[in-house]
């Protein structure tokens, strides 16, 4: 029998194996996030430092109203993206010394999870764009849900599948099948 994570409430089966406190837990669980952070924040940087150049080009003039409405579209969530990447250290700064490691770990989880959705839709709208000036708006179109049904593929459904199949591993609580 583990012992319940402090951040979302779930059974942790391995803490035992991992000999650690709660608190050890939640140091851990913080690294972990900023590592993963670390990872994600430098490519969205340099992608919306790329979209902020783009008016500059001097093709840019020839985009039409809804090439442009993407692109804006794409820009404000890149820059969006940035801000909810960086937004656990701001919670962090406010927090620090305050002994509430679990609701900085729980509130920086979520600006990741939003970043990550974000991201996902400039990845999508992204392709969109340049597919569409390339190639024409029904190519853009597709191009550009293809990427994102990969997206929701790969960060969305395939992480829930995941979920369900360990919550379905952890025996029951002797009041059903295994949950």
């Amino acid at each position: 029998m583990g012992t319940v994570d402090p951040v979302n409430g779930v059974e942790d089966a391995y803490a035992a194996l991992r000999n650690e406190t709660p608190t050890e837990r939640l140091d851990r669980n913080w690294v972990e996030l900023l590592q993963e952070l670390r990872v994600v924040q430098t490519g969205v940087q340099l992608l919306a430092g790329f979209l902020m150049t783009l008016p500059f080009q001097s093709r840019f003039e020839e985009l039409d109203t809804f090439q442009r409405s993407v692109y804006v579209a794409v820009l404000m969530l890149a820059v969006t993206a940035i801000v909810l990447f960086v937004a656990p250290v701001g919670y962090h700064r406010a927090l620090f010394r305050r002994r509430s490691k679990a609701r900085l770990v729980e509130a920086g989880t979520r600006f990741a999870k939003a970043g990550l959705a974000a991201v996902g839709v400039v990845v999508a709208g992204g392709v969109l764009l340049v597919v569409d000036v390339v190639g024409g708006r029904v190519a853009g179109a597709v191009a550009g849900g293809g990427v994102a049904l990969l997206v929701l593929l790969c960060w969305w459904l395939l992480p829930a599948l995941a979920v369900r199949a360990a919550e379905a591993e952890r025996p029951g609580e002797g009041t059903g099948p295994a949950r």
